[in-house]
């Protein structure tokens, strides 16, 4: 009995092998075809994905443009003269801008997307702080002064428009 159990073991040891080794390489394969698919799927999305996060940089390049003190102001004018109108007309049509291409921001980095909302902050809080200022009387001398601190201080789009540019340069 004891003669006949150790051939059994002998046989048993290199089947056992083979087995474990042939479990090993079909695992070793499965894996990298998961990672091939996935791969392959991922290439695939970053086809579809990428004219669609190109036109949402091009939206908000467009909304910076839009909300810039300069172009704001050429495109708003004032109804009145009171500068509290106007400062609110302004307000309200850098909201509504903003509001407009609220989706863009999953197709962006986060880092992005909050230099865009600082930079509509900063745009805000300049003309906010430029209507408080006393010297300022009507809605004439708000544009003027506004127009003034743009060209020497440069427009708070301007980081934001250059964040989105470098993120582009790294599409690619």
């Amino acid at each position: 009995m004891k003669i006949e159990i150790i051939p059994l073991v002998i046989s048993l040891v290199p089947a056992t092998l083979i087995t474990l080794l042939a479990i090993y390489f079909f695992k070793l394969h499965t894996t990298n075809e998961e990672r091939r698919r996935r791969f392959l799927l991922h290439r695939e999305n970053q086809k579809q994905s990428l004219p669609l996060r190109l036109q949402a940089y091009e939206r908000l390049v467009l909304f910076l443009e839009r909300i810039s003190p300069g172009k704001l102001l050429t495109r708003t004018t004032p109804v009145g003269v009171d500068k509290k109108n106007y400062e609110s007309l302004l307000v309200h049509t850098i909201d509504q801008e903003f509001e407009h291409n609220l989706t863009q921001q999953i197709y962006v980095s986060d880092e992005c997307w909050n230099t865009l909302k600082a930079s509509k902050n900063a745009t805000i809080a300049l003309i906010r702080k430029t209507a408080l200022k006393e010297d300022v009387d009507s809605a004439t001398k708000m544009r003027e002064v506004i127009l003034t601190e743009l060209i020497e201080k440069g427009a708070p789009s301007d980081a934001a428009i250059a964040i989105i540019k470098e993120e582009i340069s790294d599409l690619f």
